[in-house]
C-alpha cells in the first residue's frame, strides 16, 4: 500500500496539466542548480511555466533558482529544464523534494541530468571545475523512499549499485572531449544544510571518500532510480569547502562562479543531450 494514496493522484494531475500545456512529452529532463539556470533559455520553441502555475508543484525559494519549468527542443530532442528545485533545508519533507522528479517520470522521461553547485572537498579540484558524479553518500539522515511503498512507482528495495549511469557518464566524456570542456570525476556527499559545513565535518567527509559536498541531488537520484529513470549527475565546484582555503563561505561566491562557467556548462549539457 502507498504511504499517501493521494500522492499518485497528484502526480497524475500535474503530469496531465503539463501534457495539455506543453504537447509532446520530453525524453530528457535537466534539473538546474544554483546559478545554472541559463541552459533553459537555449531550448527552442519552448513553453515556460512558473512553478506557481503548476498544480501541486512545490515552490523553489532559493536565490539563483528562477522557479520555472521550460519544455522545448534541443536539436531533435525534446527536453524539460527544471530551473530550480525544492530543498530539504527549506522545510519540505523528502517526498515533496522529489515530487518534480516523479512527475517527470510519469511524463515519460527516460533520462535525467541532475546538476548542482557544490563545495570542493578534493583539494585537487579548481574553483569552477565540472565534476561528473560517479557515486554519492547520503548523509541527509533520511531517504525519499521511507514509508509504505507504492508499487506503481517502483520496487520496495531498488538497487543502488549504479545510481549514476555508466552509459551516460561515458556520453558526458564524449561530449566534453568534443566541446573542449574539461571535466573531472568524484563522489558527491549530501548534507542537510542550510548552514555550510564546519572544517571538521569536511575533514570527515574527505576521510570517507567524498570529493564534493552539497545540499541536493541525492534524494532526486534515489527517486529517479526507484522509477527506472537513467541518471547523470554533474556538480559545478563553485567554492572550496570549509577549511580548504582561508576565509568564510557565502552564497554570492557560489553564484559568481556559476555565472563564470556557464558557457562551458551549457556547451557540455548541449553535447550530452545531443548524444543521448
Amino acid at each position: 500500500m502507498p504511504l499517501d494514496p493521494a500522492q499518485y493522484e497528484r502526480l497524475e494531475q500535474t503530469a496531465a496539466h503539463i501534457r495539455a500545456r506543453c504537447g509532446a512529452a520530453p525524453e530528457t529532463a535537466v534539473v538546474l542548480g544554483s546559478g545554472l539556470g541559463d541552459f533553459a533559455d537555449h531550448l527552442h520553441e519552448a513553453i515556460a511555466t512558473p512553478y506557481a502555475e503548476l498544480p501541486n508543484w512545490p515552490p523553489s525559494t532559493v536565490v539563483g533558482h528562477s522557479g520555472r519549468l521550460v519544455i522545448g527542443s534541443l536539436g531533435t530532442k525534446r527536453v524539460a529544464a527544471l530551473a530550480g528545485r525544492p530543498h530539504f533545508y527549506e522545510g519540505h519533507d523528502l517526498s515533496t523534494v522529489v515530487f518534480p522528479i516523479r512527475v517527470m517520470a510519469r511524463l515519460g522521461v527516460k533520462q535525467l541530468i541532475l546538476t548542482n553547485a557544490a563545495g570542493g572537498i578534493n583539494t585537487r579540484f579548481a574553483q569552477g571545475a565540472l565534476m561528473i558524479i560517479d557515486d554519492h553518500i547520503n548523509l541527509l539522515g533520511s531517504n525519499p523512499l521511507i514509508g509504505s511503498n507504492d508499487d506503481r512507482l517502483g520496487a520496495r528495495f531498488p538497487d543502488m549499485s549504479e545510481v549514476y549511469s555508466w552509459r551516460m557518464r561515458r556520453i558526458a566524456h564524449e561530449a566534453a572531449a568534443a566541446t573542449g570542456v574539461s571535466v573531472t570525476h568524484g563522489v558527491y556527499v549530501a548534507a542537510h544544510g542550510p548552514s555550510y559545513e564546519t572544517p571538521a565535518e569536511i575533514r570527515f567527509f574527505r576521510s570517507i571518500g567524498a570529493d564534493a559536498v552539497g545540499m541536493s541531488t541525492v534524494p532526486e537520484a534515489i527517486a529517479a532510480r526507484h522509477m527506472g529513470v537513467e541518471v547523470l549527475g554533474i556538480s559545478c565546484i563553485t567554492n572550496m569547502a570549509a577549511g580548504a582555503l582561508p576565509g568564510p563561505l557565502n552564497h554570492e561566491e557560489v553564484m559568481e562562479t556559476a555565472q563564470r562557467v556557464r558557457g562551458s556548462f551549457i556547451a557540455l549539457l548541449e553535447g550530452i543531450v545531443a548524444r543521448l
